[in-house]
């Protein structure tokens, strides 16, 4: 057995443990302004937006004295190392960009020599971008802090929550993904 077939099991009793009552609470919680009809689909985006704003405070904190200006322009490199090479449209798609700020990020990790661009062989309009050897190092010696960083954002989660977070969003992003990205 690998170290895949491993987290899936552990995934799947994780979720059976939840189900069944393990250590993630399924009483309803008390919220702000739940007496008065705000809906838990409310504090649930509230919470998401606010989440995203804290995580890019500590992101931003990561990358000080970086050649990263952005946040983004690290989850692009992070995004190419672990997928390998894409076209410039796969890397914007997988980011959630629209393609205006998605080329904005790109120019800005070309002109910094972050990332490489070359034509496709298939399609000469279609470019093929790759992290660069100095991309690659520059990643490397700033994924200690970003690492710290969302270790931060998970802060007070014990791993069986995390996993059930995980489950969680992996299903909003699947459903989300499917909504706005597979009907193209």
């Amino acid at each position: 057995m690998d170290a895949k077939d491993d987290l899936k099991s552990f995934l799947k009793w994780s979720n059976t443990q939840s189900d069944q009552g393990g250590n993630i609470k399924s009483e309803e919680p008390e919220w702000t302004g739940k007496i008065n009809g705000r809906s838990a689909d409310s504090v649930i985006n509230t919470a998401l937006v606010h989440l995203y704003r804290y995580a890019k405070i500590q992101a931003k904190a990561a990358i000080t004295n970086s050649l990263f200006s952005t946040p983004d322009e690290f989850i692009y490199l992070i995004n190419l190392q672990s997928a390998g090479n894409m076209s410039k449209s796969a890397l914007i798609k997988e980011n959630i960009h629209d393609k205006p700020a998605g080329t904005l990020i790109i120019k800005r990790l070309l002109d910094k020599g972050l990332i490489t661009q070359q034509s496709s062989g298939i399609d000469k309009r279609s470019m093929i971008m790759s992290i660069s050897a100095k991309g690659t190092q520059e990643l490397n010696k700033s994924m200690d802090k970003i690492r710290a960083a969302s270790a931060n954002v998970t802060g007070p989660l014990i791993l069986e929550e995390k996993i059930k977070l995980i489950t969680l969003l992996q299903k909003l992003e699947d459903f989300h993904f499917a909504q706005n990205f597979e009907k193209i």
